[in-house]
């Protein structure tokens, strides 16, 4: 079973441990995701890196999708996403609801809307398909 903690503890030492990324909420379809803004997150230009918010959407939907293996299954890989950013943050801290629209037994599809959690604004719509992995027959 996925927690949230067990999935931060995973997490650590990779990039969204790196990051600042944290779990707070993993339930059937559904996980809830932050990240605090800080300097190391800003691109060049003194904005909000785009990579960031794609980081924190997909490592939701990540989660989600770990949380949601059909039986048999021993991992997932993201095989397409798309992402609309529609603003910018430079302080405070971005929050993360990703919600499944697909559950089968070969893909998923998650949706992921992230907030600015000090204004409510929405800064970036995002869908990812992932492919759900099986052990190789025989091996």
């Amino acid at each position: 079973m996925i927690t949230p903690e067990s999935f931060n503890q995973r997490s650590a030492g990779k990039l969204p441990g790196h990051l600042g990324l944290v779990v707070t909420h993993v339930a059937s379809g559904e996980v809830r995701a932050e990240l605090p803004v800080r300097e190391a997150l800003m691109a060049p230009n003194g904005f909000l890196h785009a990579g960031s918010l794609v980081t924190l959407a997909d490592t939701s939907a990540g989660c989600g999708c770990l949380a949601s293996l059909p039986p048999g299954a021993n991992g997932f890989t993201t095989v397409e996403l798309k992402s609309n950013h529609l603003g910018t943050a430079l302080e405070g801290t971005l929050d993360c609801v990703a919600k499944a629209a697909h559950l089968g037994r070969t893909t998923q599809v998650w949706d992921a809307t992230v907030t600015h959690r000090e204004t409510g604004k929405t800064l970036a719509l995002f869908r990812c398909t992932q492919m759900v992995l099986y052990p190789k027959a025989g091996g």
